[in-house]
């Protein structure tokens, strides 16, 4: 199937429209001002998509989705089509931890990638603190591409040897210096930039959530309909987005009825969507403590998680450590292992309580990633023990 994607747009006035080629990575030239740098999104030609593309299933891959996604040059990894788990009470949980590099992040970098491809690029660069490097690594190496990713020197011990084993260049510098070097290693060595370049804001790449609406595609496909609610752990704001943009294609196909309301989760320790929406601006800056969510820990927004807020009727929510950890432990109890800012979502919900407003419909949990990439894994040895039945029937008792 082809690509319907015709042009670029710009998220701050949809009525500034650019050629879809090149990707305008450090956001809209036209509507970004010194103070916030506005992102793009895709626009489709809608009245093309074929009309049994929703039906039938869903399929590893995401050229399952191909008409509603920027073109797919980069070869994929059989992401998507993840599970939907249902908790005991009703709560639905959609484990991104089974996509190839064990995130939601493979799904932006088929896309984000595939836009490197087709430019003619001649290398990857992110900046991670581990999830987004990990699928850029990965997606680069089936594409035959270098990958170049700046991670912190506070990122779990095996991140560095997720990506150094895709053949990636591992770099730890100051933060400070990060985005001034990604911005030179893309005008310098030809290399494509599928993380934020920009200061002022988080404009991230203008295709890569168009790989997060294959979400809302699956769940509406599992589920028979769009949920009432879907609570998703938030940083940049980029999943949430594109999930919300994914609902909103749906309804205006007329495949489903409604638009489930989007609830972004933040650690309490940062926030920044939680303090842009509180404060009316499109984006905001914020202090960052101590929080074992490393992975959504993030001192400034971006305007797309305010748009899908805003635009679905929900609203962003900060959770407190023991909140994640309590999340995290249900999970695990459920048999989804998860890292801790992966819990967020759920951790939002149980924090809030139940929403007689949310009796219309099925509720969805996004869980992001896996246990395996959180900063504590793998830290603690298992002791030895005599073997003997005393012991081993004690434990047990237990």
């Amino acid at each position: 199937m082809t690509s319907l994607a015709r042009a670029q747009r710009s998220l701050a006035d949809p009525s500034v429209r650019h050629p879809l080629w090149p990707p305008l990575t450090e956001g809209c030239p036209v509507t970004s001002t010194a103070e916030v740098a506005y992102p793009l999104e895709v626009d489709y030609d809608y009245d093309a998509v074929p009309a049994d593309l929703f039906e039938g299933t869903a399929a590893h891959g995401l050229e399952r989705w191909a008409p509603l996604l920027p073109p797919l040059a980069a070869p994929g990894l059989g992401e998507g089509n993840t599970p939907l788990v249902e908790l005991a009470d009703g709560v639905w949980v959609k484990d991104e931890s089974r996509n190839p590099t064990w995130s939601h992040k493979d799904r932006l970098n088929r896309v984000a990638v595939s836009a490197a491809v087709a430019s003619g690029a001649r290398g990857i660069v992110v900046s991670s603190s581990g999830n987004h490097g990990a699928a850029a690594a990965a997606y680069a190496a089936r594409a035959g591409l270098p990958c170049a990713v700046f991670t912190s020197p506070a990122a779990p011990p095996a991140v560095a040897s997720h990506l150094r084993s895709y053949g990636a260049t591992v770099l730890t510098v100051p933060y400070a210096d990060v985005r001034p070097l990604m911005r030179r290693i893309v005008d310098e060595l030809g290399f494509h930039a599928v993380s934020s370049v920009t200061d002022s804001a988080h404009t991230g790449h203008p295709f890569g959530p168009e790989g997060y609406k294959t979400i809302a595609y699956e769940l509406a496909l599992a589920l028979g309909r769009a949920p009432a609610a879907v609570h998703v752990p938030t940083g940049y704001g980029e999943l949430l987005f594109g999930v919300a943009k994914g609902f909103q294609e749906l309804a205006r196909l007329g495949i489903t009825r409604s638009v489930p309301r989007m609830y972004g989760v933040e650690p309490a320790a940062a926030g920044a969507l939680t303090e842009a929406l509180r404060s009316g601006r499109p984006a905001a800056r914020v202090p960052v403590g101590p929080t074992a969510a490393y992975a959504i820990d993030c001192e400034v927004s971006g305007y797309r998680g305010v748009l899908a807020v805003r635009g679905t009727g929900g609203a962003a929510r900060t959770v407190t450590e023991e909140q994640f950890a309590a999340a995290r432990a249900e999970l695990a109890a459920q048999g989804v292992w998860c890292e801790t800012s992966a819990a967020a979502g759920l951790a939002g919900l149980r924090a809030r309580g139940p929403d007689p407003a949310e009796e219309d419909g099925p509720v969805v949990c996004v869980v992001t990633s896996s246990g395996y990439k959180d900063v504590d894994t793998g830290r603690e040895a298992v002791a030895p023990m005599d073997a003997d039945w005393d012991s081993v029937r004690a434990m047990l008792a237990n």
